[in-house]
């Protein structure tokens, strides 16, 4: 019989289109160019990952995301005038807008301005979409997007609701950025030394004023999950890990032939064995699992066959027709995972992908 094993000269070009076809189920047209990051990724995007995921990046809950993918971009300009813009090139255009917030790092006021707080307690924060760069400043060069009152003495993030813009920003032509006011309630403007905002500029990228975007890519599959009777949704318990010895002995009593029926075992994937380590944040693998094993007739219940499993069963043993083989063991739970990462502008986007993991196996 001819020998499968690959000549060694094809063993790259098969890694090659491996890896290539594993970055299509990741939804990646190219690995990012610069292969390791120093920029320390959006505290926000790390608590958002941590909030939706476990350690292993398996989705906790499917309601806890709006859509599939979060987007982080940071500004570009890092302009002295609360003039921000955000370069929206990465977003496919098969991604759906979902919601767009721009979030603003209010600092403490310098002690010097205490006295001033006595006379004003709070501010008006606008956010406007440009429509001209140079009448920005001017009613007929901006429309007003978002607005909210806040205390004078307060610190720490604002968030905006900027949908409306980005989705004016189909075109990246049409993109002329974002103009932030601060103003009394009686409308003058604050004194920009008076009421500050970090800036990439001058402050640490903890800070940085931030866009961030929600989206769906249109690549849902069928990960399971158990419905609750109040609605809640969790995913399906990972079934326990028995070791090996007594797993052996357990499945022998189930098939005639003394072989291992259906059940699930360990796959882990490695990013640092497949050179992603260097892009991708968290997790740093995970355990897909697989399906293994013989589904002997009579199947169990424990084998969690379908009603067309069962049947195909019976019409084998039977031998009642010719090439039926028996059912196959395969996942008939799957869920989700999610990836943080970096994108080639050095964005981090926090993505899920339905369908990565083996929750449990069965007969069909």
């Amino acid at each position: 019989m001819e020998s499968r094993n690959l000549p060694v000269e094809d063993s790259g070009e098969v890694r090659s289109q491996a890896l290539k076809r594993l970055l299509e189920v990741f939804g990646i047209d190219d690995p990012p160019h610069s292969p390791y990051h120093v920029k320390q990724p959006p505290q926000y995007m790390i608590d958002l990952f941590n909030t939706v995921a476990d350690e292993d990046g398996v989705t906790k809950d499917p309601d806890l995301l709006e859509g599939n993918t979060v987007r982080s971009f940071f500004d570009k300009i890092h302009s002295d005038q609360m003039y921000f813009l955000f370069s929206l090139s990465t977003v496919t255009k098969s991604e759906k807008i979902l919601t767009a917030e721009m979030h603003l790092f209010k600092l403490k006021p310098r002690p010097s301005e205490h006295a001033y707080f006595k006379r004003h307690h709070f501010c008006q924060i606008s956010v406007f979409l440009v429509l001209d760069k140079n009448k920005m400043q001017l009613p007929q060069g901006r429309k007003l997007l978002s607005s909210k009152l806040v205390p004078i003495h307060s610190s720490g993030w604002e968030v905006f609701s900027i949908t409306q813009a980005v989705r004016a920003w189909n075109d990246e032509s049409k993109n002329q950025g974002l103009l932030v006011t601060v103003r009394h309630l009686g409308g003058a403007q604050f004194d920009t030394n008076i009421i500050r905002f970090a800036s990439g500029k001058d402050h640490h990228e903890s800070k940085q004023p931030m866009l961030v975007l929600f989206t769906d890519d249109g690549r849902r599959g069928i990960s399971s999950y158990i419905s609750y009777s109040d609605g809640h949704a969790m995913p399906i318990p990972n079934e326990p890990y028995v070791p090996a010895p007594n797993r052996t002995r357990i499945t022998r009593s189930l098939s005639d032939e003394g072989q291992l029926s259906c059940q699930r075992n360990p796959l882990y994937v490695d990013f640092e064995e497949i050179g992603w380590s260097g892009w991708i944040i968290s997790p740093r693998g995970y355990n897909a699992y697989h399906c293994k094993g013989t589904c002997p007739f009579p199947l169990g219940q424990n084998m969690r066959p379908t009603n067309h499993a069962t049947v195909q069963s019976i019409i084998n043993a039977l031998k009642l027709t010719k090439g039926v083989n028996s059912p196959c063991c395969v996942p008939d739970k799957l869920f989700s995972i999610n990836l943080l990462y970096f994108d080639d502008d050095e964005n981090v986007v926090l993505k899920q992908y339905d369908d990565m993991v083996a929750g449990s196996c069965g007969c069909h």
